[in-house]
């Protein structure tokens, strides 16, 4: 019987120790926490405005009033239009495009060729991708119309070429080399 007690108080005080190091006892750790600021995060910007109206003008520079000037086959003429843009980032780039000139407005191929816009800043030709110069800039688009009646006979007399659906689009684009 004195085994019995022996061997049931070993196994008390080995259930007692196992507790007491398994989470249920006075064993102490160490913690300690430290705080930071990372700071705010500020995102930049991205505009385009149109606030004012493009000018029309004839091969030879001229001004013309579109609502009125008729083309005949060989006429040249080109739109300028001044776009405020906006462009804030630390990695900011952007592409300006041209959108509604399709043939669903006109435009096809075999009679008319609209070129894609050449853009300046300040009078200097600059390329696509834009990036920001630290102030406002405005980039003058410039989008050329040129009648080139391919057809025999009158097959382009009156035709219309509607512009009205004609927009310039600034899209972000990722600078070459930063990521």
């Amino acid at each position: 019987m004195k085994n019995m007690t022996l061997i049931t108080g070993s196994a008390a005080i080995a259930l007692g120790g196992a507790l007491m190091l398994g989470g249920g006892g006075t064993l102490a750790n160490w913690n300690a926490e430290a705080t930071t600021t990372p700071g705010t995060i500020v995102a930049g910007d991205l505009n385009l405005v149109n606030s004012t109206p493009g000018t029309w003008k004839d091969r030879v520079g001229a001004a013309v009033n579109i609502t009125t000037y008729k083309v005949v086959p060989g006429d040249k003429l080109t739109f300028t239009q001044d776009l405020p843009v906006t462009l804030v980032g630390d990695k900011m780039a952007a592409n300006v495009a041209t959108t509604g000139i399709t043939a669903t407005n006109g435009f096809t191929p075999a009679n008319v060729t609209v070129s894609a816009p050449v853009l300046t800043v300040g009078g200097t030709a600059v390329a696509n991708p834009l990036k920001p110069t630290g102030s406002a800039q405005t980039v003058t688009a410039t989008i050329t119309f040129e009648f080139l009646s391919t057809t025999a006979g009158r097959a382009d007399v009156g035709v219309s070429y509607n512009f009205n659906s004609v927009a310039f689009q600034l899209t972000q684009v990722t600078q070459a080399g930063l990521s």
